[in-house]
């Protein structure tokens, strides 16, 4: 076995990378606790910010780490050092992060944050350029994730490792340096992750006590690892974790996400092609590695290919039908939240890709509060921690992930279990601290869909009115599809945050996207207003062709006209069969979260010209309406780039213009989770 170990250099892996590739606040709810911390948040910020214990680090390069079934997996070891360099002997807990997106990523990032002083200008930067009320202003906004510790969290936490932690960075499976095919989260990569973790724990550097990081993919591998119970797992940290894949992303309703999956699928088989520049140098090149590439050249990106284009549903290959559909490919990369049993700090945002499963594990976990942790920020997935650490914010994410291991995994009385348990950016409102999610008190009221005008939403296709009592009139309003969903909050967040720098024009206002869409307004509330949980629409449909797609969003109206989206939902009209084992009512028998047979034999075409029923869950939110504010309901032909209907969807359609039936015999309604007295 060749180790290379030396004191962190930078440059190099600069050098490798290069080589290799090419609101309005409005004073409304009481919070329980404070969403800063206090003086404990105080004191961990300055815990991190004091000079380190260690002020080194030494690295140990791609170290090799055997499977149970022959695999080389690669890992690098990052340890604190004395001033020399050299390695300290204690024995100390240890951080994992399994990465698809070789090492060399987190190298990249820490070697920019690892210059001295470079940092802190970068943070002075970005927080001296005020974009609000300019075309840019949504690139202020995504560059807040270098303000908020979340590339910290992404790449190599150096304030962990200078301060008595060892930090593992491990490729995973078919992926960076390790051999093999890549699993993309399956059973096998589970496995792994068994099998690093307790490598880890009888290493002579550790003192067998191992917490898991990271974001994203790395958070959902957290979430599984620690659902398997490895002895030695201790604390998870997992940032932006998703664990129902095919409703949160890949296949929304039925549609795909074609903002994102053939992007990161591009990413993820492209990096995994990046060569050890330095092991070709030597002459120790692993010719298993390559093997291993070529046999699986390009990780499920035939099935998404033909999954888009097939013009016949009958005709989908096999494999392709695996992965587009509900069925023992999703469920066996679903982490088992009932069963973890480790303290476990989750971060999630409303507009992040993932936003449908976050609040979902947290309340899955069967951990006491204070053991298990809930914050829901404001951001898009690449803008993870955006904000934090601001005034009147949580503390930024790299203070929290230290505070949360000092506890779990050194025993350090901090107060971090103190903390929250579930912390919320309500929208309209600001950062609040709760005891769950839903907040206590939501009584769920139905809203009924209105032909009549509204008043609010003359560059709508329609502006149709939202009422608290079963409206007497009839009639039949259509939409057609359309592009304007690329200038949307759906399109922000189906695109992981990147579409987000066409401004908030786009992204935190309807009103272009609207031009395509029905829209249904309420009367302006009279006071703040709560909205906390899963949110449903019921629709009365009629369509032209056997199937269609329907988008819908739900929307904060403030009085000057801006319309906010709050939340999202689609539904492929074939796929709105709902399996009740699965699904959540209120008390009046309405669905709050109808659980979709999202599945090719539970296909059920529709009679053009004849009315049908469909349920439309909305991803879980949380929101005040200020006073003067009214709610309004979306309803689109579909929202690209955030859902694709899959190729033969596509080719039923026949992208004809479908139709909501409105009548008193068979209304159409929304159902809102509302918190304490009905508010209209």
């Amino acid at each position: 076995m060749i180790v290379r170990r030396w004191a962190f250099r930078p440059g190099v892996v600069a050098v490798a990378l290069a080589v290799g590739v090419g609101l309005a606040v409005v004073p409304t709810v009481t919070a329980s606790a404070d969403p800063t911390g206090g003086a404990a948040g105080a004191a961990w910020n300055a815990a991190v910010d004091a000079p380190p214990e260690y002020p080194v680090i030494a690295i140990d390069w791609d170290v090799p780490i055997t499977m149970s079934d022959g695999t080389v997996l690669k890992a690098n070891v990052y340890r604190p050092a004395d001033a020399s360099g050299n390695p300290i002997d204690t024995r100390m807990p240890s951080v994992l992060n399994v990465t698809p997106y070789t090492k060399l990523v987190g190298n990249l990032v820490d070697s920019v944050f690892a210059v001295p002083g470079l940092e802190d200008t970068v943070v002075d930067l970005v927080n001296s350029f005020d974009l609000a009320g300019t075309p840019f202003d949504g690139v202020g906004e995504a560059a807040k994730v270098l303000t908020g510790g979340g590339m910290r969290v992404f790449g190599i936490n150096r304030d962990l490792v200078r301060n008595g932690y060892t930090q593992v960075v491990v490729d995973a499976r078919g992926t960076g340096f390790s051999q093999g095919e890549w699993q993309a989260l399956g059973p096998l990569e589970q496995q792994d992750s068994v099998e690093i973790i307790d490598w880890m724990s009888k290493q002579g550097w550790s003192d067998g006590k191992v917490g898991m990081a990271g974001v994203s993919y790395s958070g959902i591998n957290s979430l599984q690892a620690a659902g398997h119970q490895p002895p030695a797992l201790k604390a998870i940290f997992p940032t932006e974790p998703g664990n129902d894949l095919l409703r949160d992303i890949v296949g929304t309703g039925g549609g795909l996400g074609v903002g994102f999956m053939p992007l990161w699928l591009s990413l993820v088989n492209g990096l995994k092609f990046v060569p050890d520049i330095q092991a070709l140098a030597q002459g120790r090149f692993d010719q298993r590695w390559l093997q291993d590439r070529l046999r699986d050249p390009l990780t499920l990106f035939p099935a998404l290919i033909e999954a888009m284009t097939a013009p016949d549903i009958n005709g989908l290959d096999p494999g392709t039908l695996r992965v587009a559909q509900d069925g023992q490919f999703y469920e066996e990369r679903k982490a088992q939240a009932a069963n973890i049993e480790v303290p476990t700090m989750l971060y999630g945002a409303w507009h992040d890709i993932f936003a449908n499963s976050e609040p979902r594990v947290y309340n899955d976990i069967p951990l006491p509060a204070g053991e298990k942790q809930l914050i829901m920020s404001d951001a898009y997935h690449i803008s993870f921690g955006g904000g934090f650490g601001e005034q009147g914010a949580p503390p930024r994410l790299d203070v929290l992930e230290r505070a949360w291991f000092d506890k779990w995994l050194k025993g350090i009385d901090n107060g971090i279990d103190e903390y929250g348990p579930v912390t919320l950016y309500q929208q309209g409102n600001g950062w609040t601290t709760t005891d769950q999610f839903p907040r206590a008190g939501v009584d769920y009221q139905r809203m009924y869909l209105s032909g009549a005008p509204s008043g609010t939403a003359g560059h709508a296709a329609h502006d149709g009115s939202l009422v608290s009592a079963k409206p007497g009139d009839a009639a039949r309003l259509t939409v057609a599809p359309g592009l304007r969903g690329l200038c949307s909050r759906d399109g922000a967040q189906g695109t992981a945050g990147a579409a987000v720098v066409f401004g908030s024009v786009c992204s935190k206002d309807s009103r272009f996207a609207e031009a395509e869409g029905l829209t249904f307004t309420s009367a302006p509330v009279t006071q703040p207003t709560e909205l906390s949980g899963p949110v449903n629409l019921h629709l009365e449909t009629v369509l032209d062709a056997p199937d269609g797609f329907w988008a819908v969003t739900l929307n904060d109206v403030a009085p000057d006209g801006t319309t906010t989206p709050l939340t999202n939902g689609a539904l492929t009209a074939s796929m709105r069969a709902v399996d009740d084992s699965k699904s959540t009512k209120s008390a009046n028998g309405d669905y709050t979260e109808p659980h979709h047979y999202l599945r090719v034999d539970a296909r059920q075409p529709l009679v053009p010209g004849e009315v049908t029923p469909v349920d439309i869950n909305f991803v879980p939110t949380d929101a005040v309406l200020a006073p003067g504010h009214r709610l309004r309901v979306d309803v689109y032909a579909g929202s690209v780039p955030r859902y694709l209907p899959l190729g033969p969807i596509l080719a039923d359609s026949q992208l004809k213009p479908q139709h909501v039936a409105l009548s008193p015999d068979r209304p159409s309604f929304v159902n809102l989770p509302l918190v304490g007295a009905q508010a209209w």
